[in-house]
């Protein structure tokens, strides 16, 4: 394990030079790994795993959509695709992907097949950390892990494909065999990430609740949606406020920030908004610090699980969630952005 020093605080992280994937296989070699899930981070996990060597099979309810979706991906139904249940009691190791609300729902099935010496696998939090909301509660004789690739399944599989590494958080909340720690890199790294840094149950979930309702989705979203009505109103059209608002910072900027860092992005652009940023920079970051503030309160003290199973556990929740996308899908920023994408020479 590498001691890197970022801003003054030492981390533990892992990388690939120092546990090879060779090192990985040997450490799993009389394992089965159960994918139980195959809906957001079940393909690409399971997928990347089998591709590299590792023994692996997926549980997931039949007749339903993603039951279909495993079987075209090339499992198999009585070989490597299993019910949850049968593929629970086959597993070694039980990687439970499930949405938070499947987790809940089907924790009884799951628990009942943790029998000693197992090792359940998470790759987010919320289970665990708010099992006062879940139930989740693992017993004491089960090895207790997660790995969190900083990035959506799909992502994962895309990079892994180009030859390529989703970066990932690993954590241990119960270590009963004594191999929690080489059960867990192993697995980190043949889920196919770039590097892994270590985390507990409770900072992956709190970090990861205020990324998406903030700067990976929720913010980055109003933000959009407020330039974008700005310039509309003062009578650009809808071409050039997507373009201005979210075109280029998509496929010109964020690529220059992800090689190098923002100040790279800065001394790539003109100098006319190098200043310009660096000026409105700190006033945007002053006027939004409150409201991450308030946001991580809501995390941390499960004000926002609490919405989260409140909500999901609502009947109709499915429409409600396609009455909401429906009406970003349908706004006009974002037909203009169907539009404009459509325009892309390699769509043209």
């Amino acid at each position: 394990m590498a001691k890197i020093t970022f801003g003054g605080v030492e981390e533990n992280v892992v990388t690939r030079e120092e546990f090879p994937l060779e090192k990985a296989r040997e450490v799993l070699k009389n394992e089965t790994i159960a994918i139980i899930g195959y809906g957001v981070q079940g393909p690409g996990q399971a997928l990347n795993l089998k591709d590299n060597g590792f023994n692996v099979i997926v549980g997931q309810r039949k007749e339903s959509k993603t039951w279909d979706k495993a079987i075209a991906d090339g499992w198999v139904p009585g070989e490597t695709l299993f019910e949850i249940e049968e593929a629970c009691a086959k597993g070694d190791i039980i990687q439970y992907l499930l949405s938070d609300a499947g987790q809940i729902a089907l924790w009884p099935t799951v628990k009942a097949q943790l029998t000693p010496g197992k090792a359940l696998y998470f790759s987010h939090g919320f289970g665990v950390t708010y099992n006062d909301q879940t139930g989740i509660v693992p017993p004491a004789d089960i090895d207790v892990i997660l790995v969190a690739p900083k990035g959506s399944g799909t992502s994962l599989r895309r990079l892994f494909l180009a030859g390529k590494g989703l970066n990932s958080s690993y954590a241990i909340f119960q270590d009963a065999t004594g191999r929690a720690k080489e059960r867990v890199v192993a697995l980190g790294i043949g889920v196919g990430s770039g590097y892994l840094f270590e985390t507990t149950f409770e900072k992956e979930v709190y970090s990861d609740l205020t990324g998406e309702r903030g700067v990976l989705m929720g913010a980055i979203a109003g933000i959009f949606e407020a330039q974008y009505n700005v310039l509309r109103e003062n009578g650009h059209s809808p071409s050039e406020a997507f373009n201005e608002t979210v075109e280029e910072l998509t496929q010109s900027l964020m690529p220059l920030v992800a090689e190098n860092g923002m100040d790279w992005m800065y001394a790539n652009c003109s100098t006319t908004a190098q200043r310009g940023a660096l000026d409105w920079k700190n006033r945007f970051r002053d006027a939004t610090l409150p409201v991450f503030k308030d946001l991580y309160k809501s995390v941390a003290t499960g004000n926002e699980a609490k919405i989260t199973i409140d909500a999901n556990s609502q009947d109709d929740y499915r429409v409600k969630l396609e009455a909401e996308l429906t009406e970003i899908r349908e706004s006009e920023i974002w037909q203009a952005g169907a539009a404009v994408r459509a325009l892309r020479p390699e769509n043209a």
